[in-house]
């Protein structure tokens, strides 16, 4: 479900990889299974919080939610290895980042980010879906980070 934006898109990248490269190990369920650092640029004016959704879109099904996050302070960066706002349960039924982990050959994983004019009154542990619907309305930009990964045969 992709959500109205009322003005420009915000950029978004990571020091950790490119947009539409490989995402390094450290960050999947191969490695230490931590976010990786978010940066954001041209946050609007009126920008009261910040919103992220990871997902796999090449997940066999449906979309599989890796990370929701909301209530996120407009910053430039969020950090790697950290809990920036209130958290969601992800497709593994658990309110923290679950790297990628892909069962079979190569998924892209992407990160959204959204500026929005409010913080958000929604209970800790809600769903994409239910994230989504808060935020209808209140989006003032949004943008996406890319990357790609396949799981590392020992």
């Amino acid at each position: 479900m992709d959500l109205p934006v009322k003005t420009s898109a915000l950029t978004i990248g990571s020091p950790a990889f490119q947009n539409n490269g490989s995402i390094p190990a450290r960050y999947t369920c191969q490695g230490e299974n931590i976010n990786p650092a978010i940066t954001i640029k041209n946050i609007p004016e009126g920008t009261e919080s910040l919103a992220l959704i990871a997902e796999d879109h090449d997940a066999p099904g449906e979309t599989f939610v890796h990370w929701i996050v909301w209530n996120i302070k407009p910053v430039e960066i969020i950090v790697d290895h950290s809990y920036p706002g209130v958290e969601g349960r992800n497709s593994f039924g658990i309110p923290h980042y679950r790297g990628p982990c892909p069962p079979t050959g190569e998924h892209r994983y992407f990160f959204k980010i959204y500026a929005l004019d409010s913080m958000l009154e929604l209970e800790a542990g809600s769903d994409k879906e239910m994230l989504l619907k808060a935020m209808k309305d209140h989006i003032l930009a949004q943008g996406e980070l890319m990357g790609k990964y396949k799981k590392i045969r020992l």
